[in-house]
């Protein structure tokens, strides 16, 4: 049955193969998912205070009205920078799981290549469209929005879940991941949604071209199959002058 054998699929790539890593390697293995958490945990104790919340906003606060270079230097402290109208606990856990998961599936660098590079998609993209400006089909954005806070570390949490969803070919991760940030979008259109849209599509971007480049064959690994596959032709040789 097409749905067993999915979900059976996908319990094993998403679920058996990262405890079989975590097994194998212990709690170092999880090392991003701890930092992360704590960093998060840090950050928002941190903004309980008057003092404390705009020493959070000046070393991770991103918004698009931002310089270009300041908004760069802010991108990697805003992974642990939490929104203010989420449940923190909640956000902290998802935040654990995804970076557990990746980094036991994926490995440490990959893990972080993923989260950076959905989260600076979205930062980025954001700026183009407060270029681009209101209209344009809704793809524009007031001035204005260029004061509000970016999504945090929701958007590396979304964009580990998706990568994860493409590379292991898991369709119901990727419903319930990416599938809920299209429909937050249309429910409830705000910076975020789009923030978590394209960190979704960075995500399958990401995901597509590692598959490609895994698994199409190349001139390299196709050369010695077709070398051997040729009939070996006898040695042409000279007469012998006697």
């Amino acid at each position: 049955m097409f749905i067993w054998r999915t979900l059976r699929g996908e319990w094993q790539g998403i679920v058996v193969d990262p405890v079989r890593q975590l097994l194998r390697r212990g709690l170092p293995g999880m090392s991003l998912a701890f930092v992360a958490a704590f960093g998060v945990i840090f950050f928002h104790a941190l903004a309980q205070r008057p003092a404390g919340a705009s020493i959070v906003r000046h070393l991770g606060g991103v918004q698009g009205d931002l310089p270009l270079w300041l908004a760069l230097l802010r991108t990697p402290i805003s992974l642990y920078v939490p929104a203010l109208d989420l449940p923190v606990w909640a956000g902290i856990t998802q935040l654990f799981l995804a970076f557990a998961l990746a980094e036991l599936a994926l490995g440490r660098v990959r893990t972080l290549v993923v989260a950076y590079a959905t989260t600076l998609a979205g930062t980025l993209t954001v700026r183009v469209m407060l270029l681009i400006g209101p209209g344009c089909g809704g793809i524009g954005l007031r001035p204005e929005i260029g004061h509000v806070l970016d999504t945090g570390p929701s958007a590396a949490v979304v964009g580990l879940f998706t990568y994860l969803a493409v590379v292991r070919r898991a369709p119901i991760v990727f419903l319930l991941t990416g599938g809920s940030m299209v429909w937050e979008s249309i429910v409830k259109p705000n910076l975020a949604g789009r923030e978590h849209l394209v960190a979704v599509g960075a995500a399958i971007v990401m995901g597509l071209v590692h598959e490609l480049r895994h698994r199409r064959p190349t001139v390299a690994t196709l050369l010695p199959q077709f070398t051997a596959d040729r009939p070996v032709r006898p040695e042409a040789r000279c007469p012998s002058p006697h």
